[in-house]
């Protein structure tokens, strides 16, 4: 199957598509939301053709206005990059479905068409980019994309939170850019090329020192992005401001993008690492330190915001063996976690509207008030968890197996950490589960399940719901003498978007063996690197 004509576009439609409805202007509404679910949608479709015919018929490749290697820009599609390229496509739609959902029922408060809409589509071009590049340079590249727009979708409605959280996120992203450049221009004056396929045969020609200063300056970087520890600080002050769609993809997908990029140079460009313990430290220092800070939180934002700099943790678990059953569990735990974590945001946005905020202290009685609610957390949550059968508990324990199997000591105790950290996270999201679903609802909720708010720093509540006194109350007796908001009933778009990922998630375990194959051959592919290499060079 020659897919190689649909290699551009992921990038190149979201980039149109942006563009077309910034023309059309905010005086057809629906036709705005309509081009957004279009165009991903194509994505979609482009991408699970892409996954297929690289499955079948190895690496697509496509030199962008058919300049040969080493002019050329290679866009390429393996087992690896045509996967994630699905799984963001799958998420990023089901997100774009969910923002509609909430810009309806808010008249388009917290994601105004003429912003996020644009915005958005501009941040998939970017992440499909860096899933796609086979050029250094243009790795580089997509990331400017998807942080260009990230900065935007930051900091919407310019509240004095997303302004500060915007400010810190801008300031950590630049300076990994510079540095990137900086990686990028070492990495040129070494060898000459910034083609990944050629980059794989001259850095092998290079001397050792000059190879690792290489590695480490381009681990930096990735890391910085991937939010490993301890160049994570920046992430749980940066995300949770933002609003539900927005936090949701930039938890499941931006970070993926840096872990992506890791596994990438390192499979390809650096085999036979010499950094596999520091890897494997970093990688136990961010699942234990991760998890103990979410641990101690008291708001459901930052507590997911802990979870997903420890779960990362797993990932580069993986990276660090080097193995085929260690980059083989990466693969897949890459795609589960994706997908679980944007749904405990979605989740999280649907905790907030219903119950008025996402402070653990302030909620309760979230069961009983609405059960399909309840469900939708419980699911996502026992999987991230590791719950068996579930895809959490799968990907875990390839990892775990991948380590025993290895055999040395920092493998062991890597082990130990990941055992740890899955029953850290599970105590966590059991503790959210008790105080915001399970227990009986705190005195400041009103009788039909709102709660008092406070109107802070944080979101605005949405345009259209009704400022109620509870019978009885004063407005001075109100918390920090603030109004009180209520939202009767969750819209129905967004349910249907996160129980859509939910059941994505789901799909994880009932295809468990056909997904554990594909995660297999794609780690084969990656240690084996002549595939790629000369798919790329045979161009």
């Amino acid at each position: 199957m020659n897919a190689t004509a649909l290699l551009p576009l992921p990038v190149v439609l979201p980039l149109f598509a942006a563009g077309l409805k910034l023309a059309v202007g905010l005086r057809l509404p629906r036709i705005q939301r309509f081009i957004s679910a279009a165009v991903l949608s194509v994505v979609l479709a482009a991408s699970v053709t892409l996954l297929v015919a690289a499955d079948r018929d190895g690496p697509q490749v496509m030199h962008a206005g058919g300049w040969p290697v080493p002019i050329g820009i290679a866009l390429v599609a393996d087992r690896l990059s045509a996967l994630m390229l699905v799984v963001s496509s799958a998420v990023t739609l089901c997100v774009l479905v969910y923002s509609i959902g909430q810009g309806m029922a808010d008249r388009d408060e917290a994601t105004p068409l003429s912003v996020f809409h644009p915005a958005y589509l501009i941040l998939v071009a970017g992440v499909s980019d860096t899933f796609l590049s086979g050029d250094l340079f243009n790795l580089y590249v997509g990331f400017e994309i998807m942080l260009t727009a990230s900065y935007v979708l930051l900091t919407l409605g310019g509240t004095a939170a997303r302004i500060r959280a915007g400010a810190t996120y801008i300031v950590v992203s630049l300076l990994s850019s510079v540095l990137f450049l900086v990686a990028i221009g070492m990495v040129y004056a070494a060898t000459g090329t910034m083609n990944l396929a050629e980059l794989s045969v001259r850095l092998a020609d290079l001397p050792a020192g000059i190879r690792l200063v290489l590695q480490l300056a381009l681990l930096t970087v990735f890391g910085i992005k991937a939010a490993v520890f301890p160049l994570a600080a920046w992430l749980p002050d940066s995300y949770p401001t933002a609003p539900a769609p927005v936090t949701a993809v930039f938890a499941g997908l931006l970070t993926k993008v840096g872990v992506y990029s890791i596994l990438r140079t390192q499979t390809l460009l650096f085999p036979g690492t010499r950094l596999a313990e520091p890897l494997m430290l970093i990688a136990l220092l961010s699942m234990v330190v991760g998890i103990l800070g979410a641990v101690a939180q008291t708001d459901l934002k930052r507590l997911l915001s802990f979870t997903l700099v420890s779960h990362i943790g797993y990932m580069v678990f993986g990276i660090a063996l080097a193995s085929r059953g260690g980059v083989a569990g990466a693969v897949f735990y890459v795609a589960h976690h994706i997908t679980v974590q944007t749904t405990l945001f979605l989740v999280t946005g649907l905790v907030e509207r219903r119950g008025g905020t996402t402070d653990l202290q302030r909620l309760g009685g979230l069961a009983r008030i609405s059960p399909l609610l309840a469900a939708v957390f419980f699911v996502p949550a026992m999987n991230l968890a590791g719950i068996p059968p579930l895809s959490g508990f799968l990907g875990k324990l390839g990892l775990l197996r991948a380590g025993v199997a290895d055999g040395g000591a920092w493998a062991y105790v890597l082990v130990g950490g990941g055992v740890v950290t899955s029953l850290l996270t599970l105590y966590a999201l059991i503790k959210v589960w008790n105080l915001a679903f399970w227990r009986a609802a705190p005195p400041d909720l009103c009788a039909d399940g709102t709660v008092l708010e406070t109107d802070d720093d944080a979101d605005q509540d949405d345009s259209d719901e009704e400022t109620l006194m509870p019978a009885g109350r004063p407005e001075s007796a109100s918390l920090s003498g603030r109004s009180i908001t209520t939202t009767a009933a969750l819209p129905r778009t967004m349910l249907a978007a996160t129980m859509a990922l939910v059941a994505l998630g789901l799909a994880y375990t009932v295809l468990a063996g056909p997904l554990t194959r594909l995660a297999d051959r794609a780690a084969g592919e990656l240690l084996s690197r002549t595939p790629y290499v000369q798919a790329v060079l045979a161009h």
